[in-house]
């Protein structure tokens, strides 16, 4: 046996790997809404001894994946564990990444699915896979439009803090009813996706989901287009609910937090 196979195989190296695994559980219990942990609540958490919790905890702070303060004291993520947040986000390929849950989307559909991003006031289409039946729409990677027209806008503008007199500013010049677009942002809200019938283009239902990054921000949106010859309402209202889902996947994978 050689030497680099014993070590892997020893006991001590056994309680490295066990301690790594009980260090990554103490991280993953810390989220959005458990930021901030006593060690009862980490201990119900992990389900490890408070020696042992303490002992990790301990090594965890000293390289700044943890912080604490207080009395009791309380624990949260630390400055370490946002650098590599920053990393992994700067290198991250949202096109590659979303590559899956649009081929789902445009399995499950037979539709066109295109995957747009947030920029200002406006959408931009990043990924697009086309329907394979003869009648279908597209707009292609590329085409940006204003984010209050459009499902696939009001997806993202839903759930976009706006400032006093923002939407105002945002539909200035689109010739948009604020009254309606108003109402149909917050039924985008309650129900998780956006619809769209014969606004863009004549004949076509339009029907889109938010996704999220890690901040909690709203990232995009995932939507789908046909046209009405072939979709009823009442079929495009089941794309929205499958979508949502499938958006979710997306933000789960972006390490944001879904609506569902």
């Amino acid at each position: 046996m050689d030497q680099d196979t014993d070590e892997r195989t020893s006991p001590s190296a056994g309680e490295g790997v066990r301690a790594v695994e009980r260090a990554l559980d103490i991280l993953a219990a810390f989220g959005p809404a458990q930021h901030d942990l006593l060690v009862a609540d980490l201990v119900k958490r992990v389900g490890l001894t408070r020696p042992t919790l303490y002992r990790l905890l301990n090594t965890l702070e000293k390289r700044g994946f943890v912080t604490s303060s207080g009395e009791p004291q309380r624990f949260r993520l630390g400055p370490a564990v946002a650098r590599l947040a920053h990393a992994w986000s700067t290198t991250l390929d949202l096109t590659a990444l979303a590559r899956p849950v649009m081929t789902e989307a445009w399995t499950f559909t037979a539709e066109t699915v295109a995957l747009f991003v947030a920029r200002g006031d406006m959408r931009l289409c990043v990924a697009e896979m086309q329907s394979p039946q003869p009648i279908s729409f597209r707009r292609g990677v590329g085409y940006s439009e204003k984010l209050v027209r459009g499902a696939s806008g009001r997806a993202i503008l839903a759930f976009t803090p706006l400032q006093p007199g923002q939407l105002d500013a945002f539909a200035a010049g689109t010739n948009t009813d604020l009254a309606w677009l108003r109402d149909q942002l917050t039924i985008t809200r309650e129900r998780g996706y956006a619809m769209g019938h014969n606004e863009l283009i004549q004949g076509a239902y339009a029907v889109a989901a938010p996704f999220f990054d890690t901040s909690g921000t709203v990232a995009g949106s995932l939507g789908v287009f046909g046209p009405d010859v072939r979709l009823t309402e009442a079929r495009v209202h089941d794309f929205g609910k499958v979508l949502r889902t499938m958006a979710d996947h997306l933000t789960v994978s972006l390490g944001g937090v879904p609506l569902s």
